[in-house]
C-alpha cells in the first residue's frame, strides 16, 4: 500500500468520485490526482455523496464521474479480494495522528487481527485505545486502510464505521482465503 506524502497546503485540486455496487453494498470511490482519498461503503449513494461533500467542504471541488472510471474498477476488484495487497495509491486526508494510525493499520496482514490496545502500544500512546478507535472511525478509505482488522482486547468485534456485519464478512473472507 502506498500512502501519498502529505502536502503542506490543503487540497485545491478537483476530487472526482463515482459509485458502483459490490457484495459489500454500494461503494463510493473518490480520488485526487495523487490517489484514492475516500472509499466509502453503504446503501444510499446520495447519503454517501453528502458525506463526501461534508468531508471536503471548502477544501476541494468535487466532480461526479459517470461510467466505470479506472479508479472505481480497481477499488471494486480490490474489494472482491481484500486479502491481496492494495495496489493503488492512497491519499487519505486526516490529522497527523489519524495518518499515523492508518499507516500502522496498513501493516496488519490480511487474515490477522490486532487490538486497539496493541495499536496504542505500538504507536507509543499509553492508554490510547479510545483515540485509536476514534481514528479508525474517521478512516475515509474502507478496507484498503484495514480498520476491520482491529478488535477488542477480549476478542469480540467492536463497532465498524460501515457496520459490524461488513466487518465480520471481511474478516471471514480473509481468513477463509488464507486457510486454503
Amino acid at each position: 500500500m502506498r500512502f501519498v506524502k502529505k502536502r503542506a497546503a490543503p487540497v485545491r485540486d478537483p476530487i472526482h468520485f463515482a459509485t458502483g455496487g459490490s457484495a459489500l453494498g454500494t461503494v463510493l470511490v473518490a480520488w485526487s490526482g495523487c490517489g484514492i482519498c475516500a472509499l466509502l461503503l453503504g446503501e444510499d449513494p446520495e447519503l454517501m455523496a453528502t458525506e463526501l461533500r461534508r468531508r471536503f467542504a471548502g477544501t476541494a471541488c468535487l466532480q461526479e464521474t459517470t461510467g466505470n472510471p479506472e479508479q472505481l474498477v480497481q477499488a471494486l476488484r480490490f474489494l472482491e479480494s481484500p486479502h491481496q495487497e492494495c495496489s493503488f495509491a492512497l491519499d487519505p486526508h486526516g490529522t497527523a495522528f489519524q495518518l499515523r494510525v492508518w499507516e500502522a493499520l496498513a501493516t496488519v496482514p490480511a487474515g490477522t487481527t490486532t487490538t486497539y490496545s496493541e495499536l496504542a502500544e505500538q504507536l507509543n500512546v499509553p492508554g490510547g485505545a479510545r483515540a485509536i478507535a476514534a481514528a479508525c472511525a474517521a478512516n475515509p478509505v474502507a478496507v484498503a486502510i484495514p480498520c476491520h482488522r482491529v478488535i477488542r482486547r477480549n476478542g469480540s468485534l467492536a463497532g465498524y464505521r460501515w457496520g459490524v456485519e461488513r466487518k465480520a464478512a471481511l474478516l471471514a473472507q480473509e481468513s477463509c482465503v488464507l486457510a486454503l
